[in-house]
């Protein structure tokens, strides 16, 4: 029987199990000044109100997060950047890693090691000293570990495939408080779930990835006029099944920056040469007509700024049906997204872990529900882990036989789900 059964436990309970356990960073309960600071996530309308947000400095800070949160019978969630935080830890402990920010780069292996608060710019600014590039994603505020475990789909993915498929070592807290280090050689079931299964089978308190030879990339967003946008998506559905790998591409029906007027928009990142990208782009900006703003350039890796599109509607497409794309070219006010995958995504290398939906070709994100287009739209119901909002949601990432695979896994490492404020997969 947990001590919650025999009595409420308070906030200084709390504090004195983390004390007592060994917890060296600063602890934080509702009235204290960084309180109400440290809970948010990035999610506007999120409220989590745990009793005790704790700051781990070490590993032996999240053992003894997990370890204490067991002894009171607590939830317990894990945060480094707010991106993913979708569950709140109501009455629990929120345990943030925000400022184990290490990052350590090998450049003669070409693999970085890096903190669970890591950010992405923080890599990109270590690897870039040496000409090499992470699988990071559109934003360099986003968290390392979070959306590595979830897969990691960013513009290089084409040509690398998944941040995921990059892993190749992670020290994991388990359930239970024991440390363990997980590569294809050690717990290879567990090194097999988290690459793609996210939080649900412990706390990565270290990751160890490849880095790329990418020095700099031709790249960025251009925009068209809307009048010939329905022919254009077509137009891009042919032309992407020809591109090579190096090319990543997206096309949007959007506004123009900083106006209400409706346009078209290509986003292209291609690593290698300048000419060579221009050649490869030129029918499809033909295609689209002239040019009303936005340009492509050749700058450093970590130079390159994307964006994204907020995926309030995502789809996993094979194909791009031509009633499909007529019925969003006529969408009044929405920004649409199909985003061209497949290539290194497609045909990951032996052992690869559980990133969902490989095969699709394309994935298909609108800024809002449009339930006027539920007939046309067809939903196939597969998702990507890393834009599912609701984490109810979680299961439709997976393919069925990874999603057996995950659960036994879970089971094995967690099978009390103890780790269940995620993205949850129940054992």
């Amino acid at each position: 029987m947990s001590a919650q059964a025999i009595y409420e436990v308070t906030g200084s309970d709390v504090v004195a199990g983390l004390l007592g356990s060994g917890f060296s960073g600063e602890l934080h309960q509702p009235g204290d000044a960084q309180y109400d600071v440290l809970r948010q996530s990035v999610v506007p309308t999120f409220d989590s109100k745990p009793l005790v947000v704790a700051e781990a400095c070490s590993r032996s800070d999240v053992q003894a997060a997990v370890r204490t949160a067991r002894q009171y019978g607590l939830p317990l969630a894990v945060q480094a950047t707010g991106h993913g935080t979708r569950v709140p830890a109501d009455g629990g402990i929120l345990l943030k890693t925000s400022t184990m920010t290490s990052v350590l780069v090998d450049p003669q292996r070409k693999v970085a090691k890096v903190g669970p608060g890591t950010r992405w710019g923080a890599v990109i600014d270590a690897a870039g000293q040496f000409g090499l590039a992470p699988l990071a994603g559109s934003s360099r505020d986003v968290g390392v570990t979070g959306y590595t475990l979830g897969g990691g789909v960013g513009w290089l993915a084409r040509k690398y495939g998944f941040a995921a498929d990059s892993v190749i070592r992670a020290e994991v807290v388990t359930a239970d408080g024991r440390v363990v280090t997980t590569s294809a050689d050690e717990h290879p079931d567990l090194f097999w779930a988290i690459r793609g299964g996210s939080g649900n089978f412990g706390i990565v308190t270290s990751l160890e990835f490849r880095l790329y030879d990418v020095p700099q990339v031709h790249s960025g967003v251009v925009y068209f006029g809307i009048d010939n946008a329905a022919e254009t998506l077509k137009f891009y559905r042919d032309w992407s099944a020809t591109i090579p790998n190096e090319l990543s591409t997206a096309i949007l029906l959007t506004r123009l920056p900083g106006t209400t007027t409706r346009a078209l928009a290509i986003k292209a990142s291609y690593s290698g040469d300048a000419d060579l990208a221009e050649h490869l782009l030129k029918p499809l900006f033909n295609q689209a007509g002239p040019i009303l703003a936005g340009e492509l350039k050749t700058t450093p890796y970590g130079e390159s700024a994307m964006g994204g599109t907020p995926a309030r509607y995502l789809d996993m497409l094979d194909t791009l049906p031509d009633d499909l794309l007529d019925a969003l070219a006529e969408l009044p006010t929405e920004t649409v997204e199909i985003r061209h995958w497949g290539g290194a995504m497609a045909h990951p290398g032996p052992g690869a872990g559980p990133v969902g939906h490989r095969e699709a070709a394309y994935s298909l994100i609108i800024d809002q529900e449009v339930p006027e287009l539920a007939p046309v739209l067809r939903n196939t119901g597969r998702t990507f882990l890393n834009f599912v909002a609701d984490p109810g949601q979680a299961t439709s990432a997976y393919a069925a036989a990874d999603l057996t695979r995950l659960r036994a896994v879970k089971r094995a490492y967690d099978p009390d789900n103890f780790f269940h404020l995620n993205h949850n997969l129940k054992p």
